[in-house]
């Protein structure tokens, strides 16, 4: 049993796994480009099926001449607080194995799932760095797709905030209400010996 950040788990774990979490509230400080270089090295180590390697970030800088085009991309509720953050990636999967448009191309089963590992990566070397990483569906898939040339075969999975964190009154009331690291169902609510039980 581990306890840290207001959150206990039922078995030994390393505690970065409770530390991390997906706050709203940003400083809004610029990160420099070798820092967040540093969260996508740790990010494309993750393992992947046959080592595919499917995931690929596009990302921006706060204060890049990039930045308002990527907050622009967001749900106008993402927007709202992403805007503080530090830099903004995009997360891509490419869902084919082969090379394009090849007779060795084959769709890929594991595609999301394997960019879902980078991203869990990406988000502990960020904690583990004085950085928070938030995911988000809320993004415009079609239009990031457009905006970026994002040929059919890739997948636009989520987007993510990184930043260093800030007290909350900087959100709205509605935000400052939500944020504190969420709890987790119990873990016998998901993990089942020799069965399967749809809940």
């Amino acid at each position: 049993m581990t306890k840290s950040n207001n959150r206990e788990s039922q078995y030994p774990i390393d505690p970065m796994f409770l530390d991390r979490w997906s706050p709203r509230a940003f400083t809004g400080e610029i990160i420099e480009e070798a820092q967040l270089l540093s969260l996508l090295d740790a990010a494309h180590w993750a393992p992947s099926s046959s080592n595919q390697q499917p995931w690929r970030f596009i990302y921006a800088l706060k204060g890049s001449e990039h930045w308002e085009k990527f907050v622009a991309l967001l749900v106008d509720a993402n927007q709202e607080w992403a805007k503080n953050a530090s830099a903004l990636i995009f997360v891509v999967s490419r869902a084919f194995t082969g090379a394009a448009g090849s007779g060795e191309e084959k769709p890929s089963y594991t595609h999301s799932f394997d960019a879902g590992t980078a991203w869990g990566y990406l988000a502990l070397q960020a904690r583990l760095s004085g950085f928070y990483a938030h995911g988000m569906a809320g993004i415009k898939l079609e239009e990031i797709g457009k905006t970026f040339g994002i040929p059919e075969g890739y997948r636009v999975e989520a987007g993510v905030a990184v930043g260093r964190l800030a007290d909350k009154s900087v959100l709205s009331e509605r935000y400052q209400a939500r944020e504190f690291p969420s709890q987790r169902k119990p873990l016998s609510e998901i993990a089942f010996n020799g069965h399967f039980v749809a809940n």
